[in-house]
Parts: C-alpha cells; structure tokens; sequence
C-alpha cells in the first residue's frame, strides 16, 4: 500500500492555471500507475488523467485533454497535474490515486481500478 498526500488546490480565475501535486509514501512509488480524479458535490467521481509507471503513456479526459498535463518524478515519490486554461467547470476535489503494477506501461482510466486514494484537495474556478 501507499500513502499519497495532495497538495497545489486553491482558487483561480478562469483561464488561469494551477498545479497539484500528489506526494506518495509507504510501497516504491515508481510501481503504482498513477491517476487524477474529480469530484464536484452530488456528482460522482470521474476520471481526469493517468500515466503509467514509466511516465510515458497517458490518458486523458476528453474534458481536460489539451488543457491538464499528467506527469510523474518518481525519484521524488510525487505526481503532478498541471492545469491551465482552466475554467468554472473545472471546480470540483480533485484526487489522485495509485494502482500496483507489475508493467511500466499499464494505465488505468476507472474508478474501481485503484486502491490507493488520497485526501483530496479543492479547485475553485471563478468567473
């Protein structure tokens, strides 16, 4: 198991742009794909981006996709999203979350593919 820690969340204004990190401890970091999620209240959590464990292959979020940019430092045990562009819809916890595998290719883009989650942490978009 690994712990993971977000950070980076506050409130920006539209078009503006934050980075969130996602700090892992506990299991080697650099086995667990990792992956970005949101949720806004009374909607359920859906999935933003997620990288392999080698930090080459990606997926995104049709919603975010050339706007969020998934990456991963392994020697430093953290992941990042980095969000420009970023508009009032965009406002929601966002969660990072890890999944053990023993591929450095392997993504995982649902929900109940991860086992790891972290605390969250709140975007705020305003207008």
């Amino acid at each position: 198991q690994v712990q993971l820690v977000e950070s980076g969340g506050g409130l920006v204004q539209a078009g503006g742009s934050l980075r969130l990190s996602c700090a892992g401890s506990g299991r080697t970091f650099s086995a667990y794909a990792m992956g970005w999620f949101r949720q806004a209240p009374g909607k359920e959590r859906e999935f933003v981006a997620t990288i392999a464990t080698s930090g080459r292959n990606t997926i995104y979020a049709d919603s975010v996709k050339g706007r969020f940019t998934i990456s991963r430092d392994n020697a430093k045990n953290t992941a990042y999203l980095q969000m420009n562009s970023l508009k009032p819809e965009d406002t929601a916890v966002y969660v990072c979350a890890a999944r053990l595998t023993s591929y450095s290719e392997s993504i995982f883009h649902n929900v109940n593919d991860y086992g790891n989650w972290g605390q969250g942490t709140q975007v705020t978009v305003s207008s």
